[in-house]
């Protein structure tokens, strides 16, 4: 059984989209990103991800500066690529092309130590 520690959940992800799928996917992160992501310092608010040229990319995913960092600091803003098996990219991208659909990140954990994302493809709610 695997421990999963949750940081960050996308609740506004779930009242403006209907999931059909989700997936896991690690993420390419730097060192005082997850030094900041333990201390629980992240806004999923907003984020999506993007598939450019065969990769998936998280964008407006804000991770806090580190608190004790030093000019190494990672920038908060930056796009971060998401790791996804070929197949799994692939299908997504099929997907994505049809009307309506967008890929949005739903939770944000740890899984024996290492960042995980939970993936949603959904299409968005009607707003009457």
């Amino acid at each position: 059984m695997s421990e999963e520690k949750v940081i960050i959940t996308n609740k506004k992800a779930f009242r403006d989209y209907i999931f059909e799928h989700k997936y896991e996917a690690g993420i390419e992160l730097r060192g005082t990103e997850v030094k900041s992501l333990r201390e629980g310092g992240g806004n999923l608010t907003d984020s999506y991800a993007k598939i450019e040229n065969s990769e998936i990319f998280l964008l407006h995913f804000n991770i806090n500066p580190y608190q004790y960092g030093n000019i190494h600091n990672h920038d908060p803003k930056r796009k971060k690529k998401l790791l996804l098996h070929r197949h799994e990219i692939n299908r997504l991208t099929s997907k994505i092309e049809e009307k309506g659909y967008a890929l949005i990140p739903t939770r944000i954990y740890f899984k024996r130590g290492i960042v995980k994302v939970e993936l949603g493809l959904g299409k968005g709610k009607k707003v009457f």
